[in-house]
């Protein structure tokens, strides 16, 4: 699909497995999301400018190069979202983070917006918004509307599966927001669930169901 990255590196699929099967534990279904963030971090943030800086090693002066620029920003959506983030962090230590709250209305499946909190300078930085899921779309187009609304014109979106209506939905609403993802999936059911997916990522996350 056009401005989709499916990321099949073998570990990322090896968890994404695990973190499927029904019988996986909380404990294990959320270190496993950890570690698909900062996996999925690597990839989304393979060409980031660097820029040529002079060190003094142990042995001798040297060029070496450095990421260029002001530091990232990851917007996780809660409550999910947050899953994702502490891979991320662990390798992006000195990124800033947006929060952005917002929840599916059970009725109407549109997104509720709840909490927003981003750095003063959002506008000036590359923001990769995460979600283990983007199923139908609305979720996803409310957080970069909200985004884009605060002035952000670099944006990544970064999760674990997708389903293609909800692809389309964001690509129709923000075509220039590239999308990165462990799987496409077949399809929504009636209950606008990925499938086969892997349940409700944020119930598996916290135990709350």
């Amino acid at each position: 699909m056009q401005g989709v990255t499916i990321v099949d590196h073998p570990l990322v699929q090896h968890k994404l497995a695990i973190l499927r099967d029904q019988r996986t534990s909380t404990r294990t279904f959320r270190g496993l999301l950890r570690e698909l963030g900062a996996l999925l971090c690597y990839e989304v943030t393979r060409d980031l400018p660097l820029e040529d800086v002079d060190i003094q090693t142990p042995v001798a002066a040297t060029r070496a190069r450095m990421l260029a620029g002001k530091k990232l920003v990851f917007a996780p959506i809660m409550r999910a979202g947050m899953g994702l983030l502490e891979g991320m962090l662990e390798l992006v230590p000195s990124a800033r983070v947006a929060h952005i709250g917002l929840y599916r209305d059970p009725i109407s499946l549109k997104a509720v917006e709840y909490y927003f909190k981003a750095p003063t300078d959002v506008a000036e930085r590359l923001v990769i918004v995460i979600d283990p899921m983007l199923a139908t779309g609305h979720t996803a187009v409310a957080a970069l509307d909200r985004l884009k609304e605060h002035g952000v014109t670099q944006i990544r979106y970064a999760c674990v599966l997708a389903a293609p209506e909800g692809v389309d939905i964001v690509r129709s609403h923000h075509p220039d927001v590239a999308i990165w993802a462990a799987a496409i999936d077949e399809r929504l059911n009636e209950h606008s669930y990925i499938v086969p997916g892997l349940g409700d990522a944020g119930d598996r996350i916290y135990g709350t169901k």
